[in-house]
């Protein structure tokens, strides 16, 4: 990693304002859409739950759920506040995926960080993994995908699964300690698919990070047999009304999407149709070349908790990055940030055909710093960034897709969106 400096060339003004896409000419904004869900009334009140005494951090609850066949369903989650202080604390609602449960220590993470966290199971279990007599759908691939019509739809798991983080957001929300102005959401796989629905459709959210799931999985995902399995018209119901792709729209959160490279569920291709849809909210990216899949992976990025202090408690944000340009051979990209950058790198893939299986090279960008922090730390708040721009060259050979990414001095990367160029200069 090579680092030069140069003289301000710009005010800080004018140069951070040039790190953004330009907004379109403003127009009246599409309704947010909602789907099936009816977003007010899940929101208006807490469920009905019981409580389990405290054990260190942690509690367990059962809270009602939606209406089954017409019957009541329970839900069983953690409750997790820190250990000292009334609050009121920042919370978080935390979402797991596909073979996962409740998880305790996911509810306690969060708790020695100083927020209040709901974790709850979605797949109708209790604490020891049964199946609860009264519980929601099952999240077996056949229970997420089966055929069903329009009035069916309050069947679905996805249906139950969104309705009850909902219904955990309202309980969350209630609570005595917890602020209820800064609560955020975050979720992993099939819950970071959730998480893109519920940022979506919920206004109250404050900060939310899906982490490997998105959108598109009609186009391309681990379940495109499934898919191909469907009548058109199946299809184009499952999409209505379960696809991300109908909700990111409405996010007007801060989001940051997590995933890595080759992610065997959620390919780049579906991810960035998916992340490009967010516009009314900033939005970050963090991909990591071939970063593993799972919930203890998922959830142990360190750029997740930073992120959403920096939304929740006032903490320092992550870098932002401008637009990734490439040209004659070179790509750059400009950057603002409160903390020091101290690496910057630079990944390419030459494969092409599905993402899951590329190669990925990487190799160290030169930092060029515009306008430099002060010797520690930050500046006051007319000028508290550094700024300046990232340049590497690209290797020779046909590269099918390229992107940055810049490391601050806590070990926190970001990544500029990828981009397949059709042919080198």
């Amino acid at each position: 990693m090579n680092r030069t400096l140069r003289t301000p060339a710009l005010g800080l003004a004018v140069l951070f304002a040039s790190l953004l896409p330009r907004p379109a000419r403003a127009q009246e904004p599409a309704p947010r859409a909602t789907g099936p869900w009816n977003v007010a009334a899940l929101l208006a009140s807490p469920p009905k739950a019981t409580w389990g005494a405290p054990t260190g951090l942690v509690r367990e609850v059962y809270y009602e759920g939606e209406l089954l066949d017409s019957k009541p369903t329970r839900v069983f989650a953690y409750y997790a506040r820190p250990a000292t202080g009334d609050g009121p604390f920042p919370a978080m609602v935390l979402v797991h995926g596909g073979g996962g449960t409740a998880f305790r220590e996911w509810a306690e993470l969060w708790a020695k960080r100083g927020y209040a966290a709901i974790a709850m199971d979605l797949a109708g279990h209790g604490p020891d993994g049964k199946r609860l007599a009264d519980g929601a759908p099952d999240q077996d691939d056949e229970s997420k995908f089966r055929d069903f019509s329009d009035r069916e739809v309050r069947r679905m798991w996805t249906y139950h699964a969104v309705a009850d983080v909902l219904h955990a957001h309202a309980l969350i929300a209630a609570r005595p300690e917890v602020d209820r102005n800064r609560i955020g959401v975050t979720g992993i796989s099939w819950g970071g698919y959730l998480t893109c629905i519920v940022a979506g459709i919920d206004d109250r959210l404050k900060v939310a990070v899906p982490v490997y799931g998105c959108g598109f999985l009609q186009d391309d995902s681990a379940w495109l047999p499934r898919f191909a399995r469907m009548s058109p018209e199946q299809k184009d119901r499952w999409v209505k009304f379960f696809d991300p792709s109908r909700y990111l729209a409405g996010v007007s959160c801060p989001i940051l999407f997590v995933n890595g490279t080759n992610d065997f569920a959620y390919p780049l291709g579906s991810y960035q149709k998916s992340y490009r849809l967010v516009t009314k909210a900033p939005r970050t990216l963090c991909v990591t070349v071939k970063m593993p899949h799972g919930h203890y992976e998922g959830w142990a990025p360190r750029e997740i908790g930073l992120f959403v202090d920096s939304v929740l408690t006032g903490g320092k944000p992550l870098v932002t990055v401008g637009t990734l340009k490439v040209e004659k051979g070179k790509v750059s990209t400009t950057f603002c940030s409160d903390v020091p950058v101290v690496s910057a790198k630079v990944h390419c893939t030459t494969g092409t055909g599905p993402w899951q299986p590329r190669d990925w090279t990487t190799r160290d960008a030169t930092i060029i710093i515009t306008t430099d922090l002060p010797a520690g730390g930050i500046r006051d708040s007319a000028t508290r960034a550094a700024t300046g721009r990232i340049t590497a060259d690209l290797p020779s050979g046909p590269i099918t897709a390229v992107f940055l990414t810049l490391t601050d001095q806590r070990g926190a990367r970001v990544s500029t969106e990828h981009v397949e160029p059709s042919a080198r200069p």
